[in-house]
């Protein structure tokens, strides 16, 4: 018998209304918003009455470097959210939202898969509850009314060539990388270079990803920097009056979306910015929620352990107060292999010594993992043709490095085939084993905390930048920045800035091309390689495959 897709099991799933999964963490019909009957916001009002609540534990689900064979990170968070639940403790899923971007370009969705899923599946990875929208909305609002400022007799004096505010829409477009703006005329104002980013590389993205509540959302959007003057003075949002506006427009999708996995159990899917070219976590405030709600909150990172996971201790944790307790890493047997040399079309074969070889990357993470003092496990992500010698080979590895590995069938069985796994997680969490630590301190230069990453996490020589870059380091710092932790944006399939380069490369330098400060945010982005802040499609992109069936289904979306 064919095993079903991901799809046909999604849509075949026992859904209960949002009310009854809002009730099973205490929260009232009164303090949901239902879009629909099976997603719901989560009221202002109601989080503000969870201050002084206890907090549950917080695991981290991250993984090795993404390869065409999958890992599986987000199916792992929530086949462990599942089995949590099943083992008789109470656990909530905390994940990002989907980019339409991605979706119809070449990685698809972002909401599981096989029986380890959330639902609703089709909505979450197309226009769900109109978050990006918002977000879209707002940071091109603040574009429009630059231009219009300038227009009007540009009062606040700002030079038309240091503009840095790009605008953005939520779609991989090449073509919009650098653009020229305001042809065609006096009426239409006074003609630049521009461009555009992809949405979740927005600044108000990770504004809202970050922020507590309404009142330090309004603050962070006034707190960003849009333009320099011919002085070079900085020009803020709130100087063209653009936070008010910008906060109204997001006041809905600052509140996290609840929705709930195929066995019924909790699960807050809110906000979504990109882990190579962002923060790349969930939103704090559905994160925090979360955990005044459950005893366990099993949350993500985007991409590998060295973008994502370092970014969440490093960004998230240090910035919103948070205390991980355990990190499970995600591996799988295929994509082992493929950082151990294997070509894509051999996986199916069993071939231990690749997946020995593979498992270089591996260590790596488990390594750099260890170095902010937090407890982890491996999680073998099972597939139907893996080999006992090449399961072996994962496990032996790992134990010699002072961990455990767990092989989970949540894909197959859902919560049932990550039990082990779970028991593991939560011994781990509450063996108060944790001493969190980030990687580096606030007082340390920004770009030494570059180089910092460059060395620990990427195992680097050095990282390398221009004078002019450095230059512009040092002026932020005397502009009172320098307390900024650093967000590398870098391309996500290697420890390098070359894609091609798989498994656990050495001798290299990590190049900075360019600098942002993303002052409301809180971070300076550093931008290296060849990484893109605006995608492109790939030669066949999704979206060529998807379509409405005869009976009004989503085909090809996944």
């Amino acid at each position: 018998m064919a095993q079903k897709t991901d799809i046909e099991i999604a849509r075949a799933a026992d859904k209960l209304p949002i009310r009854e999964i809002g009730a099973r963490l205490g929260i009232g019909e009164a303090d949901l918003l239902p879009y629909g009957h099976d997603k719901a916001k989560i009221s202002q009002p109601f989080i503000d009455g969870l201050k002084g609540r206890p907090d549950g534990k917080l695991i981290l689900v991250t993984a090795i470097n993404p390869t065409p064979a999958g890992e599986g990170k987000t199916t792992t968070t929530v086949g462990l959210g599942d089995a949590i639940n099943r083992i008789g403790r109470r656990a909530a899923v905390c994940i990002r939202e989907a980019s339409l971007g991605p979706n119809f370009g070449m990685k698809g969705g972002a909401a599981g898969g096989g029986y380890a899923q959330i639902v609703p599946m089709e909505e979450m990875n197309l226009h769900f509850t109109g978050d990006f929208h918002a977000i879209t909305s707002a940071h091109n609002l603040l574009a429009a009314m630059i231009d219009n400022h300038v227009y009007w007799g540009n009062d606040l004096e700002i030079d038309t060539r240091r503009i840095v505010w790009r605008r953005v829409m939520d779609m991989n477009d090449r073509a919009l990388r650098q653009i020229t703006a305001s042809l065609g005329g006096v009426m239409n104002g006074f003609p630049r270079e521009a461009g555009f980013d992809i949405t979740v590389a927005s600044e108000v993205m990770a504004i809202l990803c970050l922020a507590t509540d309404l009142n330090d959302l309004q603050k962070r959007l006034g707190d960003m920097i849009v333009a320099y003057r011919r002085d070079k003075t900085p020009v803020f949002a709130r100087d063209l009056g653009a936070d008010g506006a910008m906060t109204v427009l997001l006041r809905d999708a600052m509140q996290p979306n609840l929705v709930q996995t195929l066995e019924n159990n909790p699960a807050f899917v809110h906000g979504g910015p990109f882990a190579n070219i962002a923060h790349g976590c969930n939103s704090v405030i559905a994160t925090t929620t979360a955990l005044k709600l459950a005893d366990f909150v099993v949350t993500e990172a985007g991409f590998g352990a060295d973008l994502g996971a370092e970014k969440f201790f490093d960004i998230k944790c240090r910035k919103a107060g948070l205390h991980p307790d355990a990190v499970v890493l995600v591996a799988t047997i295929r994509a082992l292999k493929m950082n151990g040399g294997t070509a894509k079309d051999a996986l199916g074969t069993p071939d231990p010594e690749a997946v020995a070889r593979g498992c270089a990357n591996l260590g790596r993470h488990l390594s750099n993992l260890k170095g902010f003092g937090v407890p982890v496990v491996v999680a073998i992500n099972h597939f139907a043709g893996d080999s006992e010698a090449e399961i072996a080979a994962v496990t032996d590895y790992v134990h010699e490095h002072g961990a455990e590995a767990v092989l989970c069938r949540h894909w197959a069985e859902g919560g049932k085939g990550a039990e082990a796994l779970a028991e593991k997680v939560v011994a781990l969490a509450e063996s108060g084993a944790s001493a969190f630590a980030p990687l580096y301190e606030d007082e340390m230069g920004l770009f030494d905390k570059i180089d910092t990453i460059a060395r620990r996490i990427y195992h680097a020589d050095q990282a390398i930048a221009d004078a002019k870059i450095r230059d512009q380091l040092h002026a932020w710092e005397a502009q009172g920045y320098g307390h900024l932790p650093v967000c590398m944006a870098k391309t996500q399939y290697s420890f390098t800035t070359d894609p091609t380069l798989r498994g656990a490369p050495t001798g290299h330098d990590v190049p900075v091309r360019e600098v942002r400060l993303s002052a409301g945010a809180g971070f300076v982005v550093a931008i290296c390689g060849e990484i893109m802040t605006m995608p492109g499609l790939p030669s066949r992109p999704a979206a060529e495959k998807i379509r409405l069936s005869e009976a009004g289904h989503v085909e090809g979306l996944f």
